[in-house]
């Protein structure tokens, strides 16, 4: 079952695809476990899709993601990166408690690729 994340439904998506596009954007970002755990998954789905490089997938894409220019960055520089590996391509490192309400906080961030 899904993590209700403290919203409404169409507010949790809202904010889900904002963070998935942050850190397609920027590599890495930094939030509590419990949504980083929920962004990790949707993450891996867009980079798969950016692999497979079709029009039909750069659409699937552009659905979810907010920013035009950050799905042209997903299939032109992100997912070529992850060429000849099959998943894993984000990392979760946990970084202790948040000063103010002791939520647990975690850097999520695509994983460099030798």
């Amino acid at each position: 079952m899904p993590r209700k994340l403290g919203r409404a439904s169409a507010h949790r998506r809202a904010d889900l695809r904002a963070m998935v596009t942050y850190l397609l954007e920027s590599g890495r970002i930094q939030t509590t476990v419990t949504r980083a755990k929920e962004v990790a998954p949707i993450a891996e789905k867009m980079v798969t899709l950016g692999k497979k490089n079709t029009l039909a997938s750069r659409r699937r894409a552009l659905a979810y993601i907010t920013k035009e220019d950050v799905v042209k960055k997903l299939f032109d520089e992100v997912a070529p990166k992850y060429a000849d590996r099959n998943g894993g391509y984000t990392r979760i490192m946990r970084i202790g408690p948040r000063r103010g309400d002791a939520a647990e906080m975690a850097i999520l961030e695509l994983v460099d690729d030798k």
